[in-house]
């Protein structure tokens, strides 16, 4: 148990190290200033605020330039990460088929696979379905270290999202940071001309 206990804490030191104190803008021109601190997607439109709940973001920029896919990083002080990635469409979506190498990857680490399921996501607008799926990483104690991986097609875009939490402590701030930006993307991704 200490050994995974490591692994855990010593994950998430690596990813504040590698996202830095300060926000910061990893490529050129795929994200403009904002207002309040956001960074706004240039090419979607999307709204990555400074903070989402508890969230704080530490990075935006590119994340496969072959694809055009961008991201927004966040965190919280609690050891909770939040991904989103903003990938162009060319066609049908199929969130199992895009996400597929991360699950891959995550099954390669020891995860398991313990729940996939459509959240649905209730706007002002409309309500629509994110495919999710959820894998367990370690357990200590009363704590199961979870990764969720998430993804749904908004107008011509590909949303996806990737949340590190400890469960039950970090399950209600998954959930709202899971809900706050699908419902963010639904009002504010643009139709791509």
């Amino acid at each position: 148990m200490r050994r995974a206990r490591w692994i855990a804490v010593f994950a998430g030191t690596a990813t504040l190290i590698a996202s830095g104190a300060a926000a910061q803008t990893v490529a050129g021109d795929t994200f403009a200033d904002g207002a309040n601190g956001a960074k706004v997607h240039v090419a979607s439109k999307f709204v990555c605020t400074a903070k989402v709940g508890p969230f704080e973001r530490d990075a935006v920029g590119e994340s496969d330039p072959e694809t055009g896919a961008d991201f927004c990083a966040y965190a919280a002080l609690n050891g909770v990460y939040g991904t989103i990635k903003l990938v162009p469409l060319h066609g049908a979506y199929d969130a199992k088929q895009s996400l597929a190498k991360d699950f891959a990857e995550q099954e390669g680490a020891g995860g398991r696979s313990i729940a996939e399921n459509d959240v649905y996501v209730t706007t002002v607008a409309a309500s629509f379905p994110v495919y999710t799926r959820t894998y367990e990483t370690a357990k200590l104690e009363d704590l199961h270290y979870r990764v969720q991986f998430a993804g749904a097609a908004i107008r011509n875009w590909a949303v996806e999202t990737t949340i590190e939490f400890a469960e039950p402590r970090d399950l209600t701030d998954a959930q709202s940071f899971l809900r706050a930006v699908y419902a963010a993307a639904q009002s504010e991704i643009a139709t791509a001309r």
